[in-house]
């Protein structure tokens, strides 16, 4: 028997296409787009960027300023719970901070990384209370959940928006502070 190359590269190629067009079609009709228009539709969204793998849902926010950080993280994991899956969800918030913003976090790190070191949570909401005494326009907030400290920093038009891990890594810094 001959076996004919042509028809056998056709049918490879064809099954190529199906196989890896319809992981293409049900990523984008069935991951992507819903979960895209669940983050959207929350209140200060917006810009979303996903980028999807098999054991990780990445998103970068564009966010307006005053976007409650934590209420957001709580929504898009309630609401995409079927989307995210057993992915871990990791979130890189675009800075819209001001130079003055950028210098009150600093001022305030010591104390916060302090509170974070030794599991005194309270102690971050205490030095962002402080902050807003010594700053008629700013407002700062601080929410917690099982994994992370989200930290938002508002002066009118400028927000810069911090996630904290609750369980540091060994090595390094906060990669987004």
């Amino acid at each position: 028997m001959k076996l004919r190359i042509g028809p056998i590269a056709a049918s490879i190629a064809i099954s190529v296409l199906v196989l890896f067009g319809g992981w293409f079609l049900y990523r984008q009709w069935a991951i992507e787009r819903p979960l895209e228009n669940i983050v959207k539709s929350v209140d200060g969204v917006n810009q979303v960027k996903m980028d999807i793998k098999p054991d990780e849902l990445a998103l970068k926010l564009s966010l307006k300023p005053g976007t409650d950080l934590g209420a957001l993280v709580r929504q898009i994991e309630q609401n995409g719970k079927e989307q995210i899956g057993n992915r871990t969800l990791k979130l890189d918030v675009e800075d819209h901070s001001s130079p003055a913003l950028d210098q009150l976090w600093e001022n305030a790190l010591f104390t916060v990384a302090q509170a974070m070191e030794n599991k005194q949570y309270t102690q971050i909401t205490a030095a962002l209370k402080q902050m807003e005494q010594e700053n008629d326009q700013l407002t700062a907030t601080a929410e917690m959940d099982e994994k992370n400290v989200y930290i938002t920093l508002t002066d009118g038009k400028h927000s810069k928006f911090v996630i904290l891990p609750r369980t540091p890594e060994r090595m390094g810094v906060w990669p987004n502070a």
